[in-house]
This record gives structure tokens, sequence and C-alpha cells, in this order.
């Protein structure tokens, strides 16, 4: 190459990177402004479902519900596109919420959990549509009147459809003695909840059952003979890069000072910060929104077929299906065409929190808060972000 020509060339990369880096610049300031636009259009919603005509920015709204913390993560075209947290993560310590604080997922942890169910299917280690009490060793689901015909298999405990009992769990105070997966099963002494058993036939309807989902933590740990949370680790938080996520009942002393403490609907502090979940399939996961970003952008590709790393598009087919009288099998599902989305929400003792992805576009958000009061303001900011962005509709059965 001659100099007239190089120099040409040095030009032409020259002008081609330039063009480049405005694209990017273009896009950031975007993705600025519309976030700017978000937490300034918070329409109070009442109690009929109808906006205020009035809008109102984030941290006004937070201060009504006595929310402390916020953190929000939204994503499109298949990427994170902003992450900001709001508020005081520990009111008492004046501790700023970020990103990167550790909120509870609650039931949000059914959906990553169901995930990880479906790829040990897809592995061999149990069945969708089996008896549980096939692969199950350390304990059985009683059988009785309603077990004669129909059992309790992994399918229906996803889909809320196995006849399970026990809705939901209160946890535990950080300084009691928490109980094993087993106990909790049996309804021993130590745990607060009663003994989970078949109630009705297994997939006649839908019945909301954490229960079921700790009966699935117990099959995956005996069908892999391995601890849950070390499981869920290798099956889905390091290949997502999960990396501030965990399934861990106590975190370890690096991660306290990243916890946002949660709170009651009074605006207090729950004991100890938080309760401790040893139901970690139905509530135990701690997480960031925009880990559960990389999840709900994971599944979502696994469903349109564009990346089978996380699942296959067969199984991610299956969980976004319905199943008669229920929702989908292991996350919620709402909307059609266009609108047609996959979500799950969150409540635990002092957190709320919500994820939701439309399911043909990489694009949605997830926003966790440490309050009891939380769900009223997820409400409007998934409104504000309908509006902002100009997507359809993203709350549930909205």
């Amino acid at each position: 190459m001659n100099l007239n020509n190089f120099a040409l060339a040095a030009v032409f990369l020259a002008l081609v990177g330039c063009s480049a880096n405005n694209q990017v610049s273009t896009t950031s300031n975007q993705h600025l402004s519309q976030q700017q636009a978000f937490e300034r259009t918070i329409r109070p919603i009442d109690s009929n479902g109808n906006s205020s005509a009035s809008a109102t920015t984030l941290t006004v709204r937070m201060s009504a519900y006595r929310v402390p913390a916020v953190s929000i993560t939204v994503f499109d075209n298949n990427q994170i596109i902003w992450s900001k947290g709001y508020g005081k993560a520990d009111i008492k310590l004046d501790r700023n919420t970020t990103s990167n604080t550790l909120f509870q997922a609650a039931s949000i942890s059914k959906a990553v959990t169901s995930v990880g169910a479906f790829k040990m299917i897809e592995h061999g280690d149990f069945a969708l549509d089996e008896d549980v009490n096939l692969k199950l060793k350390r304990w059985q689901v009683p059988d009785n009147q309603f077990t004669q015909h129909q059992k309790v298999t992994p399918s229906r405990i996803m889909s809320h459809t196995s006849g399970l009992n026990v809705s939901g769990f209160e946890g535990y105070n950080t300084a009691q003695t928490t109980p094993s997966v087993v106990e909790i099963l049996q309804g021993s002494e130590l745990s607060n909840s009663p003994a989970v058993r078949v109630f009705q036939t297994p997939g006649a309807s839908e019945h909301y059952s954490g229960g079921g989902m700790t009966v699935l933590q117990l099959l995956m740990e005996d069908t892999s003979r391995q601890a849950f949370a070390s499981l869920m680790e290798q099956l889905i938080l390091q290949p997502l890069d999960m990396s501030q996520s965990a399934f861990e009942l106590h975190l370890p002393e690096r991660r306290q000072s990243q916890i946002a403490k949660g709170y009651n609907s009074q605006g207090k502090m729950i004991a100890g910060g938080y309760h401790l979940y040893p139901e970690k399939a139905a509530a135990g996961l701690w997480s960031t929104p925009k880990d559960l970003a990389k999840f709900m952008l994971a599944l979502g590709k696994a469903y349109r077929g564009e990346d089978e790393a996380l699942l296959s598009q067969e199984s991610a087919k299956t969980m976004l299906t319905r199943v008669p009288g229920a929702g989908g099998t292991g996350i919620g599902i709402d909307g059609k065409a266009d609108a047609f989305r996959f979500r799950h929400s969150g409540g635990n003792a002092g957190y709320t929190c919500y994820a939701v992805s439309f399911a043909d576009s990489g694009r949605g958000f997830v926003v966790m808060t440490n309050s009891d009061n939380g769900f009223q303001l997820i409400h409007e900011i998934s409104r504000a972000m309908s509006e902002t962005y100009n997507w359809p509709a993203m709350w549930m059965r909205e």
C-alpha cells in the first residue's frame, strides 16, 4: 500500500470510528433520557385501577408507600439498557441502594428453580410427568384418597396443579433454628408451616403451592445428590453469570453489607433485618434486578430459539404454554400476540419484587423493593414503564 492509499484508509477508519462512537453516544443519551422521563412520570393508581392524570416522581411515590429502597433493571433488544438503585437499603445505617444491592427474590425463586428442574429433565434425571415418589429417597408424598388414580408430578408442581397444600411460607427469624427440608415437609415441631400433603386430586385445578416447590427441591437434591444451593449455582447461576445471586441460607460475611434490610407495612425493619427461608426453591433466592434480567433474557432467547445454551426451545415453549385452568409451567404468562409475556412476582417478609419480559422480543424489566408495601408501587412502576417506552401493559393480567 502506497502512502496516499494508507492515508485514505486511515481517514476512512477514523470516520467509521467516529460514526460508531456517535451512534453509541446517541443511544446512551436516549436511554438516559428515557430513564429520567420514567422517573418523573409515576402516576398514582386508585383502588379501581385508574391512573391519576397528574404524574409525580418515583421518590415521591416511594415515600408515600413507605418503601425505603427500589432497584430496577430495564432491558430491550436482548440487552440490559440501564440499572439503578433508589433510596435506602438500610435506614439506620443510612446506606444507599445501588444496582448491586441484594434483595430477596421471594417467589421469583420458583421460576429460576423451574428452569433448573427442566435442565435436569433434559439430562434425564427425572421425567416431567412421572410420579415424584419414584425418585424421592428421604421422604415420600403420602398417598391418600386423592392420589389413587392421579399422582404428583414435576409438571403439576411447577404449574401449581399438583393438589399439594401450603401456599406460602413466613420464614424464620435469623436467631431461630431452621428446620431441614424433610422436617418442613413432615411438619415437624421445628417447622412453622403445616405438613405438606395432597388435599385435592392432582391435575384437577390450580392451587398455588410453595409446599409443592419444596417437594421439587427435595426431588432435585435426591436425584442429583447435591445440596440445592450448589446445584442451582451449577445449573443456572454460573452459566448465566448471575454473580450477585445465591440460594444460600446464610450469605457469607463479605455480602452482608450488600443486603437491603426488609421493612414491614408500618415502615419498621424486620427483626434481624430479614427472614431465613430454608424452602429455597420456593422463596430462598438472594439476587439483584440485573442478575434476574439476565435470567429473563436467557429464557426469552430459548423460547424464540435464538440461544439454547440455558434451555432447549422445546422446554422453554413447554414452560410458556398455558396449562388448562392454570398458567405456565414454572412461570406466569399473560397477554396475546405482541403483548404475550412471561412474568413472576414475589413477596417475602419485608420484600416484594416483579420480573416480566415480552416473549417474542427481548424487552422488559425487573424491580425489587425492601418493603411489604411494594406491590402497589410496582404496579405504578409497571404502567410508567409501558408509558415511557410505548410498550404494551406489563402488569399481571392488565
